[in-house]
């Protein structure tokens, strides 16, 4: 299940967070707006609000700031209910499989802005569907800190989860993923969190059906490019590909 969590490599994908907190805080709080527009304004109540809160408290966005969003999403402060939700499909370069989420006011914009991300690295924007067969759309509750293994799997197996897979989730960080349909995403999280464990996020995915290995240097280099692209674009959130690459080659364009 390589390369589903926001492309491949948790430690470089950090390494750019950390430079780009304003980007992290915008994303975030369109995620609240849409999940406070699609149920209840109230996170007690909708589990898609209360994660999207959970997020921005420990990205330390201000409850202001929460607040507010939440407001736009219910339609009592602000346009957010201009805010639609589009997912574009390409290929990076070596016929890499490339998913794009979004979140704009715009949609000619946001696809003129992914058309050029991709072309300008050695990719191509595709149509709707060309590699979303690919990839399956699973539920993904991240757990942090010391794992009971034999206690995963009893909450696991009560929760009626697919799997799960013990990992470090940063660098030198213990912690595991549990895996489950789209449908059963907020059991799994209320019955984890029930046996104990730190859910560090619960969120939909798109889990590769198999895995592409990038190995030349060059290649690697124009793929970091195009993902870097994409990621930088205002109104992506998230960015999944099927690629796996060694840590030497992921840590080309950082530098």
């Amino acid at each position: 299940m390589a390369g589903h969590s926001k492309w491949a490599n948790i430690k470089r994908h950090k390494a750019r967070v950390d430079a780009a907190k304003s980007k992290i805080f915008t994303q975030i709080s369109r995620e609240i707006i849409v999940a406070a527009r699609s149920g209840l304004p109230d996170p007690e109540a909708n589990f898609q609000l209360r994660n999207a809160v959970a997020k921005a408290k420990a990205a330390g966005i201000p409850n202001d700031n929460i607040e507010r969003a939440i407001a736009k999403g219910s339609g009592t402060f602000g346009d957010g209910d201009a805010l639609e939700s589009i997912r574009y499909e390409g290929y990076g370069p070596g016929g890499v499989a490339v998913l794009i989420e979004a979140l704009t006011d715009n949609r000619n914009r946001t696809a003129a802005d992914v058309r050029v991300a991709f072309s300008k690295n050695g990719g191509n924007l595709g149509e709707t569907g060309c590699v979303s067969w690919m990839f399956d759309r699973k539920g993904v509750v991240t757990l942090s800190g010391d794992i009971d293994e034999d206690k995963l799997l009893e909450a696991s197996l009560e929760a009626e989860a697919d799997s799960y897979e013990l990992m470090e989730i940063e660098e030198e960080k213990p912690g595991a993923e549990v895996y489950t349909t789209v449908e059963n995403l907020e059991q799994v999280s209320n019955t984890l969190e029930a046996a104990g464990f730190a859910i560090d996020r619960a969120e939909l995915c798109w889990i590769p059906s198999n895995t592409v290995e990038v190995t030349d240097p060059e290649q690697a280099r124009s793929l970091l490019k195009m993902m870097d692209a994409l990621e930088d674009l205002d109104d992506v959130q998230n960015v999944t590909s099927n690629f796996e690459m060694a840590d030497e080659l992921m840590s080309l364009s950082l530098v």
